[in-house]
């Protein structure tokens, strides 16, 4: 078509024309007197010519004086901008340019713009109309433009077609590298807002050697003792008291953490709510409540006290409210306070206790949520017996598992273990390796937890049963000399019930600490966060897997730079709230270190876990040994809707795995990924070898499913299920009592009492709530699997095609899965507590919903 496109134009008659172009942009929000003097000035310089210029440049007709590169034709300038009213909110405005056209031009591929105003504005598009030869031309841009005194160089936008780098018309390719070397920057200074610099650091901002000995943490990343995945790089002054760590924001810049500028929020929203919201629990909420219950401290006393949360609020004292009035933005007011402003902190009802405000309690709704809950990812069948333990003897002793035949035999329908094992019967939750290493160091905080087993026999009707739960501590201090456990049965009645609720409990302990920090903060959040900026570094926005993964990329860099400022930070919000404590961040270190990309495909996790076995003949070529397994069996429906929209997409780009292999950028981003985002683990088998359009494809799909749908699985479920602190506890404060001890006695005269001393207490619980509650909602910008920013995002036919059809095979998902939901024979589906499975729903509406996938990580 270009080549015929080209023919044509050396035929044609020398002249020049006009070509019309429509501009969409947003104006910058005006909020205060700056804004406004800025705008007043922007108008006034319209008067001076100082405007929004804009360049075409041709894509097949170079310019000999500048080695052939695309020639740039004459500027044409936004019309009648002092006519467009600037609005007080963000909101699309439309502007007319004109422009020069002649053969000289050709077909335009790009354009530069330039803004010689005094604010910034967000650029969403450039559409020609009857461009001579081919007509419509449409750029999407989805950028923010400031003012040219930023810039060493004009911006540049490319048409929306995507080009393999040795298919790009070559007037374009020199655009192309620049644009690409612009955003890797030079490695050196500090970012500023305005910045579009990709560039790669470790976690050494977590913590204050400015401020306090207590608040120090390694540094992650860069080190076997501590590897990590890389996170975007500030360029921020190092701390006066140790040059290794990165100085901290103080509490009044709290927002103004660097991403590369288009990474932030508020690209299209109003305002951002959703920082604004973790910065004020942060620093007025969270130290506000620490001085009140320092002061006067308070416990919950029944499960009542806790229902009272949702019922009526939490009350504070006058001056405690009127402190949060002033500190806290009036968006949020309305969020956390009633109308008549004398409770704080009502929550909505969370799913769990909806229905039923005891069902949590009972055993198969605690084993239904391995399955269907907020961590599905972790439950394993059960393969050896007893369970063993992979932890090195030398360094940990002995840490195998102490139950016995004897003390499930007669939980087993009338099997033996040999013949439960190879029926596929037994599973485990095993919390055991992944904790031991570190729990004398954990207890020594104010948490007192076990590293914890839990066996379950699969049922005939698809049910989980527990059998026992095994409590684990380190023999000693000295971790070689072994473990120390103690087993706790199922009972239901007298103190040996509450004994076995409170075992439950501390294996949700574990559970929920597990789920925060490794399976969704590191396993999503921090491992994808290398893949947004080696992508933005290595391959052209011109590139078809740049076009395919961007999507999938929104907000995650902004997110994950306030949870560090926020949330996984020392003294944050998180170490506040679970029981690894100080300990948080450097645990997820210690389970990084067998982290493998490969394993987050979701056929391969389920092999890996022994929950699914390879068969040709079942759907998605896997057999599935918990048929009723909700999470894996939405997942697969998902997963594969991925992987074949992947390949249809890639396959209309690569025809065989040559041009897999020879796609420099391609190559060069992989190459990255590896040695820079994931350099702590570059040296392994563990990587594709993107060598064939295979590799491509299942690395793809895997980058999706991590941003998507494995993220929606693990985060959007936890406040239905975490946001009543019983159902899933994330502290423990005190051991399991002993006959004789008070605390014994304490447990047969109030069992209630009893467990909710033991598990968060009021503080812990309201910042925990407060925290999933917020995590827990979608925002009404969301955008969702299957969905784009723009319809227009290529003007690519087949891709086009292929994208349409995921989409409505998302749409059959959806209603295959409120069909399995309304299914009596699947029990895991609903489970006691009557709350459906429909984390992997695709679609959502605004808020709490307990549902929908979005494309990206962006909360």
């Amino acid at each position: 078509m270009l080549l015929h496109s080209i023919s044509r134009l050396k035929n044609r008659r020398k002249g020049t024309q006009k070509v019309k172009g429509t501009v969409i942009l947003l104006r910058s929000n005006v909020l205060d007197y700056n804004e406004i003097q800025s705008s007043v000035l922007d108008n006034i310089s319209e008067f001076w010519g100082a405007r929004v210029s804009l360049q075409l440049i041709s894509s097949v007709n170079g310019d000999r004086e500048k080695e052939f590169q695309g020639k740039v034709g004459k500027k044409a300038y936004l019309e009648n901008w002092i006519t467009k009213m600037v609005p007080v909110n963000p909101k699309e405005t439309t502007f007319k340019v004109t422009f020069d056209w002649d053969e000289e031009m050709g077909i335009p591929g790009a354009f530069f713009i330039r803004n010689n105003h005094f604010t910034k504005f967000f650029l969403k598009s450039l559409t020609l109309e009857d461009v001579p030869l081919v007509g419509r031309i449409h750029f999407d841009c989805n950028s923010w433009i400031y003012p040219s005194i930023k810039y060493n160089k004009d911006r540049i936008f490319f048409v929306n077609k995507a080009y393999l780098p040795n298919e790009t018309p070559e007037p374009l390719r020199k655009y192309r590298e620049e644009e690409l070397k612009n955003l890797r920057g030079d490695e050196t200074g500090e970012r500023q807002e305005w910045d579009r610099i990709y560039d790669y650091d470790v976690y050494n901002d977590l913590e204050d050697p400015d401020s306090d000995s207590t608040y120090i943490r390694p540094i992650l990343g860069g080190s076997n003792q501590y590897p990590y995945p890389r996170r975007g790089r500030t360029g921020r002054a190092p701390s006066k008291k140790d040059k290794k760590y990165e100085s901290r924001l103080s509490s009044s810049l709290t927002l103004n953490i660097y991403v590369p500028r288009d990474e932030r929020f508020g690209h299209l929203k109003e305002s951002d709510f959703l920082a604004y919201t973790l910065k004020s629990i942060a620093q007025s909420i969270k130290p506000g409540l620490e001085e009140l219950f320092n002061r006067n401290p308070r416990e919950f006393d029944s499960f009542q006290d806790v229902f009272k949360l949702y019922e009526g609020g939490f009350p504070l004292p006058t001056n405690l409210l009127d402190k949060f009035r002033q500190s806290i933005p009036a968006p949020l007011l309305k969020e956390i306070f009633r109308s008549d402003g004398e409770r704080f902190l009502k929550f909505p009802l969370p799913q769990v206790i909806q229905d039923s405000k005891s069902a949590w309690r009972t055993d198969e709704e605690f084993a239904r949520e391995m399955l269907a809950g907020v961590n599905p990812i972790i439950i394993r069948r059960l393969q050896e017996f007893p369970p063993l333990s992979k932890l090195d003897p030398n360094i940990y002793g002995d840490q195998n598992s102490k139950i016995t035949e004897e003390h499930i035999i007669n939980s087993l329908n009338g099997l033996t273990v040999e013949e439960a094992t190879k029926q596929n019967k037994l599973y485990i939750l095993d919390h055991h390796d992944a904790l031991m290493p570190y729990l004398n160091r954990i207890n020594s905080t104010s948490t007192k937890t076990y590293a914890t087993r839990t066996l379950l026999f699969l049922n005939d009707d698809g049910t989980l049963r527990p059998l026992v739960i095994e409590l684990s501590l380190p023999r000693s201090e000295k971790d070689e000399l072994g473990a120390t456990t103690k087993l706790y049965f199922p009972a239901e009645s007298g103190v040996e019930s509450s004994i076995w609720q409170l075992a439950k409990a501390y294996v949700a302990v574990n559970d929920a600490g597990y789920h925060q920090l490794i399976s969704h903060w590191l396993n999503t959040h921090a491992v994808i966060e290398p893949f947004v900026i080696a992508t933005n570094r290595q391959l052209s926005v011109l590139h078809p897997v740049h076009k395919l993964l961007v999507p999938h990329y929104r907000d995650t860099m902004n997110i994950n730079a306030f949870a560090r400022q926020t949330l996984v930070n020392a003294d944050g919000i998180l170490e506040a709230t679970h029981f690894q404590s100080k300990y948080s961040m450097e645990l997820t270190s210690y389970i990084y270190k067998d982290w493998v990309f490969t394993d987050q495909a979701l056929p391969n996790d389920l092999i890996k876990r022994g929950i699914a076995i390879e068969d040709p003949n079942s759907p998605h070529g896997l057999k599935l040994l918990i048929e009723d397994y909700p999470f894996a069996v939405d997942g697969l429906d998902i997963w594969s809707a991925i992987q074949t929209w992947v390949t249809d997409y890639c396959s209309s780009y690569y025809n065989n795995d040559d041009a897999v292999c020879n796609d420099i950028e391609l190559q060069s981003w992989w190459k990255e990924v590896r040695e820079k985002g994931h350099g702590d683990k570059k040296d392994g088998p563990w990587w594709p070898k993107m060598q064939s359009l295979q590799d491509l494809v299942q690395t793809c799909t895997t980058i999706i499913w991590i941003s998507s749908a494995l993220h929606a699985a693990v985060n959007f479920g936890q406040y239905p299920y975490g946001g009543y602190t019983p159902n899933r506890p994330t502290i423990s404060r005190r051991f399991m009592p002993e006959k004789g001890t008070p605390q014994y006695l304490e447990l047969e005269a109030d069992p209630e009492k009893a467990f909710l001393r033991t598990i968060n207490a009021q503080l812990q619980t309201l910042l925990g709530v407060s925290l999933v509650e917020i995590l827990s909602r979608h925002s009404s910008d969301e955008i969702y699997l299957g969905k784009r920013e723009s319809l227009e995002w290529t003007c690519d036919q087949q891709p086009l095609e292929a994208f349409e059809k995921f989409g409505k095979r998302l749409e059959e998902i959806e209603r295959e899965i409120l069909k399995r939901n309304r299914d009596p024979k699947l029990k895991n589906r609903v489970g006691p507590t009557n709350v459906q499975y429909t984390l992997l729903y695709p679609s959502s509406s605004e808020g709490l919903t307990g549902r929908g996938i979005p494309n990206s990580i962006s909360i």
